[in-house]
């Protein structure tokens, strides 16, 4: 996707952008309360009949549903993970550079690979018009066939920060509540990224 790495300007995460996304991390780990929750309950259900199975003499065919609480153990943990992969990814990735490309952006509507739920692409060029990366970009206006010339911020997983200074949207330019909760609500159900 990237030429080279040390050949481009690059700068760090502010704190005030990673606050953001460890804030979104801390939202998301305030929903996986309840499988976590899930996860524990199940295993102890699992140890106690294993357990209760083993020491008392007259319930020990209870081991042969253990493995159905076991199942739920796993299945929980499962839950647990696919809600936290996402933005535990996303805060690993604030300690890899933010890259600063005097080229071009180059928008494209959407093909049929795209989601349902996009509106096109959107591509980081160098002045060469090579690629830097291209993103799936989500909001309500679908992108039209264009390039303009400008000065981007960029980061490889999140995608195109800021255009000419501006912000994209990607990451909100105020403070978010405690945990996220009421971010959904404030900024309206259709906010356009």
């Amino acid at each position: 996707m990237l030429e080279s790495n040390r050949n481009l300007a690059s700068r760090r995460w502010t704190s005030s952008e990673r606050r953001i996304v460890w804030r979104g991390l801390t939202g998301r780990f305030a929903l996986a309360i309840e499988p976590l929750i899930g996860t524990v309950f199940m295993a102890l259900l699992t140890w106690g009949i294993v357990y209760r199975a083993h020491h008392v003499a007259s319930d020990a065919t209870l081991i042969k549903v253990a493995w159905i609480f076991a199942l739920g153990t796993v299945v929980f943990a499962g839950y647990f993970v696919a809600v936290l992969v996402a933005p535990f990814a996303a805060y690993v990735q604030t300690f890899a550079p933010i890259y600063i490309v005097d080229g071009y952006v180059r928008y494209r509507e959407p093909d049929e690979r795209s989601r349902a739920d996009a509106c096109g692409y959107a591509a980081v060029l160098f002045a060469n018009r090579t690629v830097a990366g291209e993103w799936e970009w989500l909001g309500r206006h679908r992108l039209p066939n264009a390039t303009i010339p400008a000065l981007v911020e960029f980061s490889r997983y999140a995608g195109i920060h800021k255009i000419d200074g501006k912000s994209t949207g990607l990451l909100p330019d105020e403070e978010l509540p405690l945990l996220t909760i009421g971010i959904a609500t404030r900024h309206g159900r259709r906010a356009d990224l």
